[in-house]
């Protein structure tokens, strides 16, 4: 695991655009003001994009890609078409699948778990319905946060973008894989949740 992904506070930094498909993300050592990460999705076919226009965009298939600002890669989130319920596959550097989320029927503000590679839950991703802040929990332990930042009025009000703020609490042992499968969550809050 790249030790990158031992970091534990993360600035996510959507793309702004008034008329974008893609979902692309530029994240940020939030001491340092430094890009350490990318986000892209760049493999978006021609149907999907006119899709991401329309009411149906909460339901189209994703293949997000998390490198590092040097394009190694780290993770890969995937998601073929979703009709009720959303199911998310988690890669690892090698392309091998180390988990996944699985979207909760019946949730008030959105939740999701987080799955190991055997499809054992290993935390739940929970939300407010009042607001954009989610919760990493597991026994009533909070493994990590991720509230939105607000980034002016004149930015916010004319585009779509979204600034997030992550951070992993020093619980989570370094190279363990729920740092990548908690990255890659925060990666799709927006297209899972709140699209």
């Amino acid at each position: 695991m790249h030790q990158l992904l031992n970091m534990n506070r993360f600035l996510v930094k959507e793309h702004v655009g008034v008329f974008k498909a893609a979902n692309n993300y530029d994240i940020y050592d939030p001491e340092t003001g430094k890009m350490v990460m990318v986000c892209r999705e760049d493999d978006l076919g021609s149907f999907t994009k006119l899709l991401r226009f329309t009411d149906w965009k909460r339901h189209t298939p994703f293949n997000i890609r998390i490198r590092t600002a040097d394009g190694e890669p780290l993770v890969r989130v995937e998601r073929g078409v979703a009709i009720f319920l959303s199911d998310v596959q988690v890669h690892d550097e090698n392309d091998a699948v180390i988990g996944g989320f699985k979207q909760k029927f019946f949730s008030i503000g959105g939740a999701f778990d987080i799955l190991d590679a055997q499809g054992n839950s290993l935390c739940s991703l929970r939300g407010k319905w009042t607001g954009w802040d989610f919760r990493f929990i597991h026994n009533d332990i909070e493994f990590a946060h991720v509230t939105k930042k607000w980034a002016g009025v004149g930015k916010e009000f004319f585009t779509s973008a979204d600034n997030y703020m992550l951070e992993i609490s020093s619980r989570v042992k370094e190279n363990s894989p729920i740092r990548q499968l908690i990255l890659a969550a925060v990666m799709c809050i927006d297209m899972v949740l709140k699209e």
